[in-house]
């Protein structure tokens, strides 16, 4: 396979004078407009690309310095539409090298949470589900404040961002379960509608955590249809992706319907062996909306495995009211939930089941004395 050459520059072509700064020479060009690949020469002066050639027409073209790239691929940054470096933006190092060294130039945030809108009922749904404490982005502009706070911090790539659905909900529920009444359901629209004249690309929702999962298919539908008039999206990861993976599609599509706006689809995947074969039939669903005239779309990533806190293996009411960390620590409550985790099949998404002792692999715990078990397999899945 031809490593990469990364080019985190804007894609001008504008005309210069010579001589260039540099010029990569024979490389494998991907332009990123869906073409393939072609053998290139690639010219650059300052920030910009200025001239893209087949390989060997700049070969005599004075230059301050020259490249042969013979072998490697030269492409645009990557776009990683599911990022989650809200921390890194806000308060750590916000060079992300991680994602700069794998070719992310680009990063787009919101994945059902964003930092804003913000009042005191998300902060507290922050702390009782261990994501962490919550910014204090509030008034009618949190959410534009909240990106200029991660611009002047600092950060080496592109970023912006979806509202967070679930974030939403909290800002008029907290973490209690049921329909929104028509005031609460207005207030979420005006949350939108905000959000995006501040800069939000859409409304992102997460259907499998609570308080996402609380929120019905009407609810998100209301949501939709405020960010319609700015040419918002609104992208999901679906309410189940195994055993409810077709009717979950339907559901987003319907969402899109009620909105009038696009849809897309985080990560298409169909968990567990039982499910695999459905993959064939949830292309076709979304082939048939697209045939029909409706924006639909999905993206996958490439590997197959998924990352979660361990919490997602839990029955959503375990986290309603806020009262998450305390039905755990009760032995009652624990007992019940075990058993549902247990149960073949549930109305939830039940990962822990799906994914068996096998398929679970912890990779970080903040506790000094839980790090021994980090790289290690539960004896039992998520049921103990």
């Amino acid at each position: 396979m031809s490593r990469l050459i990364l080019i985190v520059l804007s894609l001008s072509l504008a005309s210069a004078q010579t001589p260039f700064d540099l010029i990569l020479s024979g490389g494998r060009i991907v332009d990123g407009t869906g073409n393939a690949w072609f053998l290139g020469d690639l010219a650059i002066k300052g920030d910009r690309i200025v001239k893209i050639a087949p390989a060997g027409v700049l070969r005599n073209a004075p230059a301050r310095e020259r490249i042969d790239v013979a072998g490697l691929v030269v492409a645009p940054g990557f776009i990683d539409i599911q990022s989650h470096s809200r921390s890194a933006f806000l308060s750590g190092d916000g060079r992300v090298i991680g994602k700069v060294t794998q070719g992310v130039t680009t990063e787009i945030m919101g994945e059902g949470w964003t930092n804003a809108p913000a009042n005191e009922k998300t902060a507290t749904a922050e702390r009782d589900t261990g994501r962490g404490s919550a910014s204090s982005f509030e008034g009618p502009h949190g959410f534009d404040a909240w990106l200029k706070a991660m611009q002047q911090h600092g950060a080496s790539a592109n970023f912006g961002s979806f509202v967070g659905a679930a974030t939403i909900r909290q800002y008029v529920k907290g973490m209690a379960q049921g329909a929104p009444t028509p005031a609460e359901t207005e207030t979420m629209q005006t949350l939108v509608r905000q959000a995006m004249e501040d800069g939000a690309f859409g409304l992102a929702s997460a259907l499998i955590y609570p308080p996402g999962n609380y929120a019905a298919t009407g609810e998100l539908g209301a949501m939709a249809k405020a960010m319609a008039p700015y040419g918002g999206v609104y992208i999901t990861h679906m309410r189940s992706e195994a055993d409810q993976f077709l009717e979950s599609i339907d559901e987003a599509i319907q969402i899109g319907r009620l909105g009038g706006v696009p849809v897309e689809i985080y990560h298409l995947k169909a968990a567990g062996q039982r499910n695999w074969g459905k993959l064939r039939q949830a292309i076709a669903k979304i082939d048939a909306a697209r045939a029909s005239g409706q924006d639909v779309g999905a993206d996958m990533y490439p590997y197959i495995a998924g990352a979660t806190g361990l919490t997602a293996c839990l029955p959503p009411w375990t986290a309603a009211d806020g009262k998450l960390f305390d039905n755990l620590a009760d032995p009652q409550v624990r007992a019940r939930i075990k058993s549902e985790i247990q149960s073949d099949k549930t109305e939830w998404e039940n990962m822990g089941q799906l994914a068996g002792p096998g398929g679970v692999l912890i990779v970080g715990l903040d506790k000094p004395e839980n790090k021994q078990y980090v790289g290690k397999r539960p004896s039992a899945g998520c049921t103990t």
